[in-house]
């Protein structure tokens, strides 16, 4: 039966877009061909709203060894013969109506991402959103996304090594979860996500096919509200152990060289693997639905086109090798069903008991193809008059910021995450080098090979709303310094793109504007672009959420020896500020948090001093100089120390410059800033190797164990750290 413009609407098609099928198709489309067509142009994954833009973003470099959208995640030379595949991608709407499901189907995901490219995934990151604490409902999604990330890592078997938890009301209804994975892969050993061959044989591999996810990529493309609860089967439903056999059969598989293609099953399931692949490679196919592996009995073709059952792939594999494909799978109890093959004509056809039940053009599907791309109007956010109207005088310096700090480093977006980091397996395939001495980075240890991956995820989305230029700069220069400060060269980055809905010109001018600040900062640090996901329509009946680009980054350490980490380590080692110091608190955790203020400009940044910073800063740990390194971001200066004194118990005597403001010295965000840590022996050498920097001796590291400030005691660490460390865990576990 011929579909209507009120189905089509209903799936969330334009008017204009049902048009747009009835012409490539030369008639009006089944209910089935417009329900591939709404996932498929959908924002998730058509990426009709954002593509104009995530074009203009820097995507070549000397260690790409694919381009930004080209395959299933980026992948960068490392040398020694190795690649390294990474990718971070969100799972926002259904982590905020089923929290656990949503958060472990989002690893699950991503994690497939990277094994579907022939590479072991080794490191698990995440970056999370979430409302206040001090909600039952946020503690609540807390509990449930921090389990489930937790129960699909820990089964897996692949450890989180890093990430970040920010808390702020606009992510009330709408919080962010976004997962990153890294692997390994041998140079020329890699899989493309491509069909082509005539009468090559398409397989299915991996879990049943179900009712859960169906709808998922167009779920993901809707604003979220109290009766989005009622869309719970388009949360999809993880099963790691499945996953664990799924992936050491494909990496068994690999070698045979009977594969012609591999792509996960992620959004939009069947519909979006054989469309993709077939658009790649130029060729089509032909589905026979029935033959499907399904959980549940009589499921109708639109149902099993959709759905995002977790743990499937689709292969393509060479005529005369099925033999061969099938006794692996077999060996892994794994599901390996023929159900269609590889045609020369372009068209998908798709079969349901030897009915055709579609008949669409693999190229109209996809981006790049017949696809739609938008070029969406923006105007500046009117809420940048207040912004622009703050005035740093009106906010008196307080008497005591002994007391005051002591507030600082209990706020949820500073304290310690360790109620959280500790329900992660960290040390599962022994490749972090982070348990017993920290970096502002993880550092993961590549087997078989004396290099070290930094890897980190970053974005202060408080910058970004107060200036998206600056801001999304800012995100890509935090990633890299972090990695630098570990011991590594930034090599290139993901992101993810976290926003409200594009139709909203001030949302879309965020989004316009913090795409240019990533690519100027991409293109000045080197760090070229390669891929990511895009997730609009992060809003609720409130608004829209911060515009939160996060950027997931990866460093090379050539060998192990050039980690840094940030904890002092000798008492008499002199401190260091390099950087420029400024009387800034502007958008600081202090002035938001503290002083009340929830509209300033962004902090001071430059992005040449950036750039100078980070190449002296890595030189000098090249060159063995320093004895710890640890960047300024939230919470300023008196955080970053204390982070470092805790690392081993140690205390500091410093001094703040006289020419600055207390509590700008003490608590203000401004960028391009890093602590370092210095041999008492080697202090005027030392000052000798960084002249070409603005730099401040503040003080030095202490026995004792005491922290002094300006002359004044303020106690202890042991005291500061149990203050830091228990803050969060009380309020998450408070009676309710």
């Amino acid at each position: 039966m011929q579909a209507t413009l009120e189905q089509a609407m209903k799936l969330g098609l334009r008017e204009d877009e049902f048009e747009k099928i009835k012409q490539i198709l030369g008639r009006t489309p089944n209910f089935n061909e417009v329900a591939m067509y709404s996932v498929m142009w959908s924002e998730h994954c058509s990426y009709k709203n954002s593509i104009k833009w995530l074009k203009t973003l820097p995507r070549d470099g000397a260690r790409l060894l694919v381009k930004a959208g080209e395959e299933n995640a980026g992948l960068v030379d490392i040398g020694d013969g190795l690649g390294c595949v990474f990718k971070i991608e969100s799972h926002n709407h259904p982590s905020a109506i089923e929290p656990f499901q949503g958060a472990a189907t989002g690893v699950g995901g991503i994690h497939r991402d990277i094994f579907t490219m022939g590479a072991r995934p080794i490191a698990s990151l995440n970056s999370l959103r979430f409302g206040k604490v001090d909600n039952p409902k946020t503690r609540w999604l807390i509990k449930g996304v921090v389990k489930g990330i937790g129960h699909y890592g820990n089964c897996f078997g692949v450890p989180t090594v890093a990430g970040e938890v920010y808390y702020e009301s606009c992510y009330q209804t709408n919080p962010l979860v976004n997962a990153m994975s890294v692997g390994v892969v041998t140079v020329g050993q890699t899989v493309s996500a491509t069909s082509h061959g005539e009468g090559n044989p398409v397989f299915i591999v991996g879990a049943s096919t179900g009712k859960d996810g169906i709808g998922g990529a167009s779920f993901a493309s809707a604003d979220i509200s109290e009766k989005s609860a009622e869309q719970l089967p388009a949360v999809q439903v993880g099963d790691p152990f499945e996953e664990k056999k799924l992936l050491e059969a494909c990496l068994e598989v690999i070698p045979t060289g009977a594969l012609i293609g591999m792509q996960d099953m992620g959004a939009a399931g069947i519909t979006c693997s054989t469309s993709e692949m077939s658009a790649k490679g130029e060729h089509g196919m032909i589905i026979h639905l029935d033959r499907v592996p399904t959980r549940q009995a009589n499921m109708k073709p639109w149902e099993m086109l959709l759905s995002e059952s977790q743990e499937r792939m689709l292969i393509v594999i060479k005529k005369g090798q099925e033999a061969t494909v099938q006794a692996i799978f077999d060996k892994w109890d794994i599901h390996c069903v023929q159900i269609g093959e590889v045609t020369k004509d372009p068209n998908l056809k798709y079969y349901m008991n030897g009915e055709l039940i579609a008949d669409v053009p693999a190229e109209s599907l996809v981006l790049g193809g017949g696809a739609p791309v938008y070029e969406r109007e923006y105007s500046e956010p009117r809420y940048f008059e207040q912004i622009r109207s703050f005035d740093p005088e009106t906010i008196a310096v307080p008497a005591d910021l002994r007391e005051v700090a002591y507030q600082l480093i209990q706020l949820p977006n500073i304290a310690s995450k360790r109620w959280i980091y500790e329900q992660y397996d960290s040390m599962v395939g022994t490749g972090n080098t982070q348990t017993n001495d920290a970096s502002d980075a993880a550092v993961i240890r590549v087997h078989g090979s004396p290099k070290g991956l930094a890897v980190t995820t970053d974005c202060n989305s408080r910058y970004v709303f107060a200036d998206p230029y600056t801001g999304g700069m800012i995100a890509v220069s935090e990633a890299a310094r972090n990695i630098v400060c570990s011991g590594g060269q930034p090599v290139a980055i993901t992101n993810c793109l976290n926003f409200g809905n594009p139709y909203n010109p001030e949302v879309y001018y965020q989004f316009v504007h913090a795409i240019k600040g990533m690519g100027d900062a991409c293109r000045k640090l080197d760090t070229p672009v390669t891929g990511g996901n895009v997730s609009f329509y992060n809003q609720s009946e409130d608004g829209p959420v911060y515009p939160t680009p996060t950027i997931g980054m990866v460093g090379v350490l050539d060998n192990l020896s050039q980690k840094m980490t940030l904890g002092f380590k000798h008492a008499g080692d002199v401190i260091y500020l390099l950087g420029t110091q400024t009387n800034d608190i502007n958008c600081s955790e202090y002035l938001h948090h503290l002083c009340g203020v929830t509209h300033s400009p962004a902090p001071y940044f430059n992005l040449e001093e950036e750039a100078n910073l980070q190449s002296e800063v890595l030189r000098i740990i090249r060159n063995r100089m320093i004895r710890s390194a640890h960047d300024i971001s939230e919470g300023g200066l008196f955080a970053c120390l204390l982070e470092s004194g805790m690392a081993q118990g140690l205390g500091f005597r410093i001094n703040t410059p006289a020419d600055v403001r207390k509590d700008a010295a003490l608590f203000g965000e401004g960028q391009s800033r890093v602590v370092v840590s210095v041999s008492a022996d080697l202090a005027n050498l030392f000052e000798a190797e960084v002249s070409k920097l603005p730099f401040v001796r503040l003080g030095e590291v202490t026995a004792d164990a005491s922290v002094t400030i300006d002359g004044e005691n303020w106690g202890y660490i042991a005291d500061w750290k149990e203050a830091y460390d228990t803050s969060l865990e009380r309020l998450l576990t408070a009676v309710q």
